[in-house]
């Protein structure tokens, strides 16, 4: 039967964070060019899901990854390495009809006219989740469930999923949602503006990007989509070089109260500057920032403090080739985040940075 039965108690949480979605092979380049012209590529992997689920296990959370792969070599090769980073990987389904999905991509960053990706996904296992076939019990174990816009654009399917996950229900987990808007992955017209509009209305805590909430919806600055967007108890807009804008009004999953006007129901803005960062590549930020946010909210952290995670956890990626990396120690973190803000304002981060012992070294200002 599709979805959880009626009435269904729901498991007790031994898990800190649930992710779900597709996660892909990826073959990165050997060196810069076209891909007509690369000869070699290294093997990787890639999926927003499984990426937020490896850095908040490599950061120290109880993390579970959710998805669905091929009975092949690619699918095993996923698994296994994305549990290799302390995630939970038991729940993953394994497909005997459809394949793994991969990609390749150059190595220039994804903002550039000359990034090239091309994808074999079509058809893939991911593509077959549905409600009738994922693991309830597991998805609904932990304290978080994290899900992304990515996974609705997958198949027909897989938006009844994320529509059914997102339903308000008695004990339903706090449901975090990154918009991630890919309109590559759509199959033409707007519906994918207002399915993504649709289901970050409908979780607790929303990540989306100014850029894509002005490309998929037309709003422009984060009050106005703080409007578009009134439902979710926080709403973190990501500014890019510009930082991040936090709305919170209230920290518990459920809908807001529809008493408009409330004293409690009332707004905090909060906006935290990002940091200045030598980039080595720009992927996976998004995701990183993310699990930082995620793993900070765990801890019960301030707003500001949960944003300023976000930034440090993004920061560690961007000072790598690929999607992951280890993450700053906690305390080391920590410590970078109750800095006051002149100091958090001069902090320049580079390659190596995240090695606690080397901090004075690699933490500079001008």
């Amino acid at each position: 039967m599709p979805g959880p039965a009626a009435g269904t108690a729901v498991a007790a949480t031994t898990t800190d964070v649930v992710c779900l979605g597709e996660s892909m092979v990826t073959f990165l380049p050997s060196q810069p060019g076209r891909l007509a012209d690369v000869p070699s590529f290294g093997r990787g992997i890639g999926g927003a899901e499984s990426n937020v689920a490896c850095a908040l296990a490599a950061a120290g959370h109880r993390a579970a990854w959710v998805g669905r792969v091929g009975a092949d070599g690619f699918g095993d090769h996923l698994v296994e390495t994305i549990a290799s980073y302390g995630v939970d990987t038991s729940a993953v389904r394994r497909d005997p009809l459809r394949p793994t999905g991969i990609y390749f991509r150059t190595a220039t960053d994804r903002g550039t006219d000359t990034h090239e990706v091309a994808y074999y996904r079509a058809g893939s296992a991911a593509s077959a989740m549905s409600p009738a076939n994922v693991p309830y019990e597991e998805l609904f174990a932990g304290r978080i469930l994290h899900l992304s816009g990515i996974t609705a654009a997958l198949s027909g399917d897989c938006l009844a999923l994320l529509r059914e996950l997102t339903a308000a229900r008695p004990g339903r987990p706090l449901v975090s949602f990154d918009v991630n808007h890919r309109p590559h992955l759509w199959r033409g017209g707007d519906a994918d503006a207002s399915v993504l509009l649709e289901l970050a209305r409908r979780a607790d805590l929303v990540f989306v990007g100014e850029d894509e909430a002005e490309e998929a919806w037309g709003i422009v600055g984060p009050e106005a989509i703080r409007a578009a967007v009134p439902e979710p108890s926080v709403l973190v807009v990501k500014r890019g070089s510009a930082g991040a804008t936090v709305f919170a009004s209230g920290l518990r999953p459920g809908p807001r109260s529809s008493n408009a006007g409330g004293a409690e129901d009332a707004d905090t803005v909060t906006h935290v500057p990002a940091l200045r960062v030598d980039v080595v590549a720009a992927v996976g930020a998004g995701d990183a920032f993310a699990a930082g946010f995620l793993s900070a909210t765990l801890r019960g952290l301030p707003v500001r403090d949960r944003a300023r995670h976000g930034h440090l956890m993004a920061a560690a990626v961007l000072t790598v080739p690929g999607d992951l990396t280890e993450p700053p120690a906690r305390d080391h973190a920590d410590r970078l985040v109750a800095l006051d803000d002149d100091a958090w304002g001069t902090l320049r981060l580079g390659p190596g940075w995240t090695a606690a012992d080397r901090a004075s070294e690699e933490v500079r200002t001008p």
